[in-house]
């Protein structure tokens, strides 16, 4: 069976070939042949990001050497807005060259360049090229994205959120903005009850960023929003303090309604105690309510994994949400496959697996993994 294509791979002589063609329908003068040899010649090797900057930089030598005219050439070739668009990476993938060009070589012209990402945000998407803009000119781009924030294209507000985002996954951080996230929290308010999901959404990634370094100040900016919210900003509440309620923190816990725990862990049970590397991990529990009144449980597990220098490192996991009468008690399994994947190596020894329920570790067992 032919394994999935990565992203990487759209990124491809193909892919230059297209973006030649459409420019050259354009632009007459563009060198559309020394363009997909340049890239054809380079791109094998590299990843994706590399990529899409390896297109930008040949795209800066065959275009016109004066940065607006290049750009205007560019600006033709977006074609129409596209509003079924929920996914980044999943349309018009010749367009994330001509955002990095814009991030990359439009500096020295502000103006133009942001008008740039306010249309090719709302084709594709400009978090990444925002936010070399957001550093250099951060007052400015602040100012326009405060219009940007009531713009009836749902994109446009997304990008508002999303680029400004502290720590976006892919791209470059952004410092003052971990420092002092007031200068973007002023823009979230005005997006907490935006009608879109999709820009919802970021928010409630953008909170979460910004507990990475301000877990306290989100928590008190949540329990305001908390009063009166609808169930889309309940939701936005819930997902930006995900990160904080798997650490217990206590103040991210009580915004959600979840006290300290009056349970019992009885019968845990790991089924599979030792097991090999491609096998999944079996264990079972029970929680007995030890309160008179019922209660909201967040139930996570936690496995402790062994690192190559035989140290274990922990991982919190979601299990379930409960809510358990007085006296209640609650039985639960879990399979968990321990198998390959990109942001883990595993090594052989003694792991261990505990149950959490909110924020409050009650016990667990050790298990074996070979390899």
């Amino acid at each position: 069976m032919d394994e999935p294509k990565q992203l990487k791979d759209y990124f491809d002589k193909a892919l230059a070939q297209k973006l030649a063609k459409l420019i050259g329908e354009i632009d007459p003068n563009f060198k559309s042949r020394a363009f997909v040899k340049q890239v054809a010649a380079q791109i094998e090797p590299l990843e994706l990001k590399a990529r899409v900057a390896i297109m930008a930089e040949v795209l800066r030598e065959c275009l016109p050497s004066d940065y607006p005219e290049a750009l205007e050439i560019l600006m033709q070739i977006l074609g129409p807005e596209n509003p079924k668009i929920r996914e980044m990476f999943e349309h018009e993938l010749q367009l994330m060259p001509i955002e990095h060009f814009v991030g990359a070589y439009g500096l020295d012209h502000f103006e133009i360049s942001m008008q740039a990402l306010y249309e090719i945000t709302q084709r594709f998407t400009a978090e990444f090229a925002i936010r070399p803009f957001l550093i250099r000119y951060e007052k400015e781009t602040l100012e326009v994205l405060s219009k940007w924030v009531r713009d009836d294209n749902e994109h446009v507000r997304r990008l508002v959120s999303e680029g400004t985002r502290p720590r976006l996954p892919w791209a470059m951080r952004l410092p003052a903005f971990i420092e002092n996230p007031r200068l973007t929290l002023k823009l979230l308010e005005k997006l907490k009850d935006d009608p879109s999901e999709y820009v919802r959404r970021s928010v409630a990634n953008h909170l979460n960023d910004v507990t990475k370094d301000n877990a306290d100040l989100v928590v008190s900016v949540l329990k305001r929003w908390a009063k009166e919210a609808s169930k889309e900003r309940q939701w936005i509440i819930r997902h930006a303090l995900r990160s904080l309620v798997k650490q217990g923190h206590t103040g991210a816990l009580e915004v959600l309604g979840y006290g300290p725990p009056e349970v019992k862990l009885v019968c845990f049970c790991v089924q599979t105690p030792t097991l090999q590397f491609g096998d999944a991990l079996e264990f079972s529990f029970a929680l007995q309510s030890e309160g008179k009144r019922s209660q909201k449980l967040v139930v996570d597990y936690v496995i402790h994994f062994v690192k190559a220098n035989g140290s274990r490192s922990a991982k919190v996991f979601k299990l379930s949400t409960r809510t358990l009468k007085g006296g209640e008690c609650l039985e639960l399994e879990r399979v968990h496959k321990i198998r390959s994947i990109t942001t883990r190596k595993y090594y052989a020894g003694v792991h261990r697996v505990e149950v959490q329920i909110n924020g409050v570790v009650l016990g667990g067992s050790e298990f074996e993994l070979r390899m």
